[in-house]
C-alpha cells in the first residue's frame, strides 16, 4: 500500500480534492555534448516552450524548433529530436498496484496494447549509434473506451535545464561553428558559468555507469507528475522502466567501434529471439521533494511501487510503423494522471507539436533502420 504523508497545496489539486498523502569542466565534456547534439538535445520530451511564463514574443515553439535545427541541421520528414529511431509494439500488464494511487484504467489489473519507439538523441537520422548517446523509450498505452497515456522517458537520472530559457540558450551554445563543424568550448563554458545546475546535473549524468543497449537501460520520466485516486488523493510521483534484462555495463575502458546500426541491430535480434520486459516502478514523492524542477533527483530512499510488467515482442521499421507519425505528449493523460507545476511539460507539448506539425508535412525520407533490418532474424 501507499504510505501517506504528502500534502499537495491547492493550487495542484484537481477541483474539489484536498487530501493529504503519504562544474564541469573540460574539452571531453565539450565534445560528448555536441556530440550527442548537446545531451539536452537529446532528451525525449524535452522540447520546450512559455507555458505561460515568458513572453511567446521572446520564446515560442516555432523560434525553439528552429534552435534545434540550427544545432542539428535540416532533416525535413523527421522529427527534431530523436530523429533516429525504431518502433516497437507489446502490451503493459499491470498487477493491480498502482490502483492506491491513481484511478486511471491502465492500473486494473489486465492488459492494455501498447504501441512505441525506441530512439537515439539528436536531430540527425542518419547518425552512426554510439553507446553515450542518450537513448529514449516513448510508448502509447491504448486504453478502454479510447484513452490514452502517452509518455516518453530516457536512460538519465535528471534533466540538465530547469527552464525553457536555459534550454535554448544552451541550444544557441551549441551550435557548431562553422570553421571546425564543433560548439565553441568558450560558449559552452560560457553557459555552464551561467547555469550552475546544469553543471550539477551532468555531473550526475555523466557519473551513471551506461548500458550495454537498449533492451538493459532503464528509461525515466525526468518531469514530476501527479495521481490521482478513486477517492480524489492526489500523489507527486516520477516513474521508471526498469529492464528484466541483466544489467551489462558498457566498457568504457575498452570501447569496441560500434557498427552504424549496432544499437538498433542488437535491440532487433533481442526481441526476435525472445520479448523484451520492464517493471513500471512508480517513486512518491514527500513534501519538499522538488516537482518543478527536474535537474533535481529525489532522495533515493523514497517509496517505490512495482504496478506492472511491459513485454515488447514486436519490432517494426519506420518506414511502415504507425508509430511514426504519433505526437508522444506527454501531456496526453488518462483520468488519474495528471501535470505537475513542472513549466517544461507544457513546454514540451506546445513545442512537440509545432515538431510534428512541420513533419507530417515534409516528405518523408526512408529510416536509418529499415525493414529490411527489423525482418532480420538472430
Amino acid at each position: 500500500m501507499v504510505e501517506m504523508g504528502t500534502t499537495m497545496s491547492s493550487s495542484d489539486q484537481e477541483p474539489g480534492s484536498e487530501t493529504s498523502l503519504p562544474a564541469l569542466r573540460g574539452t571531453g565534456l565539450f565534445f560528448r555534448l555536441g556530440l550527442i547534439g548537446v545531451i539536452v538535445g537529446g532528451i525525449a520530451g524535452l522540447f520546450l516552450y512559455t507555458g505561460g511564463w515568458l513572453s511567446p514574443h521572446a520564446l515560442s515553439p516555432d523560434k525553439m524548433i528552429n534552435a534545434f535545427e540550427q544545432a542539428n541541421g535540416e532533416h525535413p520528414g523527421f522529427r527534431r529530436n530523436h530523429a533516429k529511431g525504431v518502433c516497437i509494439r507489446g502490451y503493459f500488464e499491470s498487477n493491480g498496484q498502482g490502483v492506491a494511487l491513481s484511478r486511471a484504467a491502465v492500473f486494473l489489473p489486465g492488459r492494455v496494447p501498447v504501441i512505441g519507439r525506441f530512439a537515439l538523441a539528436g536531430g540527425q537520422p542518419y547518425q552512426a549509434d554510439m553507446a553515450h548517446t542518450v537513448r529514449s523509450m516513448a510508448l502509447l498505452f491504448h486504453l478502454p473506451d479510447g484513452e490514452e497515456w502517452r509518455t516518453g522517458m530516457n536512460d538519465i537520472p535528471v534533466f540538465p535545464v530547469n527552464s525553457a530559457r536555459a534550454f535554448y540558450d544552451q541550444l544557441q551554445a551549441s551550435v557548431p561553428d562553422p570553421a571546425t563543424g564543433k560548439p565553441d568550448p568558450a560558449k559552452m563554458h560560457a553557459f555552464l558559468e551561467n547555469h550552475p545546475e546544469t553543471a550539477k546535473a551532468l555531473k550526475l549524468i555523466f557519473g551513471e555507469t551506461v548500458s550495454s543497449g537498449f533492451a538493459d537501460s532503464t528509461y525515466n520520466s525526468l518531469n514530476a507528475f501527479r495521481m490521482i485516486n478513486a477517492q480524489g488523493v492526489l500523489t507527486p510521483v516520477r516513474w521508471a522502466m526498469v529492464p528484466v534484462q541483466p544489467f551489462v555495463p558498457f566498457d568504457t575502458a575498452n570501447p569496441a567501434p560500434l557498427g552504424k546500426n549496432a544499437l538498433f541491430d542488437a535491440l532487433i535480434a533481442n526481441i526476435h529471439a525472445n520479448p523484451l520486459q520492464w517493471h513500471l516502478v512508480i517513486t512518491i514523492g514527500q513534501p519538499g521533494d522538488p516537482t518543478n524542477d527536474a535537474t533535481l533527483p529525489w532522495p533515493p530512499d523514497r517509496q517505490q511501487v512495482d504496478v506492472g510488467v511491459l513485454t515488447i515482442n514486436e519490432v517494426e521499421s519506420e518506414d511502415t510503423s504507425p508509430a511514426r507519425d504519433i505526437n508522444f505528449d506527454p501531456l496526453v493523460l488518462p483520468a488519474g494522471i495528471a501535470g505537475s507545476d513542472d513549466p517544461l511539460l507544457s513546454a514540451r507539448s506546445a513545442a512537440y507539436a509545432e515538431s510534428f506539425t512541420r513533419r507530417e508535412g515534409e516528405h518523408k525520407d526512408p529510416s536509418a533502420v529499415s525493414t529490411a533490418e527489423t525482418g532480420k532474424q538472430p
